[in-house]
């Protein structure tokens, strides 16, 4: 079996109007223990500012039409580019990250290891950051507990194989949920893997909007969702004008 450094790896980072976050991102990303080959940070703002952060944190900065799932995918065709032909390596891996995040030290070793142990993607555990709190930590359980259930989103640090992905749907260029049919797909190829590493997920949204108040709402979103109602209406009560 080939070492997980025969693993190279992509990061994919939808941006829009977020230069505090990704500035902490991209410095927390290059401290990472094996950093990963490519960061490409996909602007949905096509904001200068931005673009002088990327090159100052060896990111590539990517314009694009503002929405997730449209920014994403315009990242992943990057990424192919990007990466090139596999020319014998164990596999190439996508990760899809937010710039809100903090993934752990070891997170890309834990990736290149898991992937070279035959996994077709998988995801990290959800942390909250700032001071713990027991709303946080009943919050941190709810969410391991829809994990576990099959519901993984995009705040959790998802990869996935190169492979995998051009075998599977890829991402819905929607607003919200655009991580579905991938999820749906890795799953069904039963080497969709729970990383014991957390990511820490800035608060300051859940503190902006109050705690039960964004989980309920989200949880309003996925049931619609699920019933059929098409994201981009349901990207409008998310984001009411």
């Amino acid at each position: 079996m080939a070492p997980p450094e025969a693993v190279r790896l992509a990061v994919i980072v939808p941006a829009w109007r977020d230069d505090e976050e990704l500035l902490g991102f991209l410095a927390c990303l290059g401290r990472l223990d094996a950093p990963p080959e490519h960061v490409i940070v996909v602007d949905g703002a096509a904001s200068e500012l931005t673009a002088d952060i990327c090159r100052q944190g060896d990111a590539h900065w990517l314009p694009c039409a503002p929405g997730r799932g449209a920014q994403l995918s315009a990242g992943v065709l990057a990424a192919q580019q990007a990466l090139g032909e596999t020319r014998g390596r164990v596999a190439d891996a996508l990760w899809f990250l937010h710039t809100d995040c903090r993934p752990h030290p070891r997170s890309a070793c834990a990736i290149r290891e898991a992937v070279t142990h035959g996994a077709a993607g998988g995801y990290f555990r959800f942390r909250f950051g700032g001071s713990p709190g027991p709303l946080k930590t009943l919050l941190e359980r709810c969410i391991a507990l829809r994990c576990r259930m099959g519901m993984v989103y995009g705040d959790q640090g998802i990869f996935v194989t190169r492979a995998d992905y051009e075998a599977s749907p890829g991402l819905d260029r929607q607003p919200l949920f655009e991580e579905a049919p991938l999820v749906r797909h890795l799953k069904g190829t039963g080497r969709f893997v729970a990383l014991k590493l957390p990511i820490i997920v800035s608060p300051r949204r859940w503190e902006r909007d109050g705690f039960l108040r964004r989980t309920l709402q989200n949880r309003s979103l996925a049931l619609g969702y699920l019933l059929g109602i098409p994201a981009s209406r349901l990207a409008r009560w998310y984001h009411p004008i």
